[in-house]
């Protein structure tokens, strides 16, 4: 299964997009022998400024065909890491070939969009920047795969 990242705004080279890139290669690594495919980041930019409408139009073409959906939201669920793995692991073992996170603009994700969503994921009550929440889905796309690697990188 696809992991891809599907994000409003483009990411400039630096810090952020240096862990990004970690995060992902290592979660790719260690996924492949697991049944995960690659680890991605799509980012797509409203560069007419249609808001938040315009925004969902750019991240819905990025989606890969029939993928499940997981929005980003403050509003969206709060899982644990072991739950996000396990949660991961069902839809791949479901025969789920693509799993697409969405993460909105600075306006969030339009309604619409938002209510296509599989599952609505939250980092917890407290609004993060949104190039920040990329490195934080990374690393914990990164940490879901050794966890069900058995991978002592996760410590509970």
């Amino acid at each position: 299964m696809k992991l891809t990242i599907c994000a409003v705004g483009r990411l400039r080279k630096g810090p952020e997009a240096d862990l990004i890139n970690d995060y992902l290669m290592r979660a790719t690594r260690t996924g492949r022998a697991l049944g995960f495919g690659t680890a991605s980041v799509t980012e797509v930019e409203d560069k007419k400024g249609g808001g938040m409408a315009a925004e969902a139009a750019l991240l819905s073409n990025a989606l890969p065909e029939n993928a499940r959906i997981v929005a980003l939201d403050e509003r969206g669920k709060l899982l644990t890491s072991p739950g996000f793995a396990d949660q991961l692991a069902r839809w791949r073992d479901d025969g789920i070939r693509d799993t697409a996170f969405i993460i909105g603009g600075a306006d969030g994700i339009d309604p619409a969009l938002r209510a296509r969503a599989d599952l609505s994921l939250s980092f917890g009550k407290m609004v993060w920047p949104h190039m920040l929440v990329r490195v934080m889905l990374s690393e914990q796309i990164y940490r879901a795969t050794t966890i069900l690697a058995g991978s002592p990188y996760h410590r509970t």
